[in-house]
């Protein structure tokens, strides 16, 4: 981990959560792709669009950038090119890896994508679908509101604050923060208001006592 960054050399969990693009695969590429093409579908510049949108529900997102047109059309055009683009779709360093070890720990998914969406950039990753799998479409208010993530750990069955949470936006750490749990950040944006910061999954190792769990950050 680098100096001078905020650090939780070890604390205890009883769960995770993860966001999945650009925290257990990088999608990076095809996101931007697809929202390029869609913006110049629908008569907006792609270099004003794709900063805006990373970290937020898609719906939330184009209602805000075209909210005079049929937002159901938009967004279905939208989710077509993005479901059907996972070229360049891999895994972030060390997440498989990582993923195995968590064989006797509850964990989970939270994502601003639709399900449509979500589990081919999961298969291109070749991360498992896990049976806590939160999407776009199963929650009313997205990121950066905390719905997301607390209905990640109602289904995980466990107390927000005994669940550390996994994001590399902004809008996904206070998602996350505001649910009342600790948040580890794999992006220097996220880390402005995450508790600690990584670069890739090796820099964690996972200690067992009982039904607790701890994170041990290298």
């Amino acid at each position: 981990m680098r100096a001078g960054t905020k650090r939780l050399r070890a604390y205890p969990f009883k769960g995770l959560l993860f966001d999945l693009d650009g925290t257990l695969v990088n999608s990076l590429p095809a996101v931007d792709r697809a929202w390029r093409q869609w913006s110049i579908e629908f008569g907006l510049d792609p270099a004003y669009v794709v900063p805006r949108i990373h970290g937020r529900r898609a719906v939330d997102s184009i209602a805000l950038l075209v909210p005079h047109t049929d937002q159901q059309e938009a967004f279905k055009r939208l989710e077509h090119l993005e479901s059907t683009d996972t070229d360049g779709v891999v895994p972030m360093p060390g997440a498989i890896q990582f993923i195995a070890k968590l064989t006797d720990i509850p964990w989970g998914i939270v994502t601003s994508g639709s399900s449509p969406i979500a589990i081919p950039r999961l298969k291109a990753g070749g991360i498992v679908q896990p049976s806590v799998f939160v999407t776009a479409e199963q929650i009313s208010n997205g990121k950066p509101h905390p719905e997301a993530f607390l209905e990640g750990a109602r289904r995980l069955a466990l107390p927000p604050g005994e669940v550390i949470a996994f994001e590399d936006t902004l809008a996904g750490v206070r998602s996350a923060k505001s649910a009342g749990m600790k948040v580890v950040a794999l992006s220097d944006e996220a880390f402005a208001e995450a508790d600690v910061r990584i670069e890739t999954y090796d820099q964690i190792d996972i200690g067992r006592s009982d039904a607790v769990f701890e994170l041990t950050f290298k």
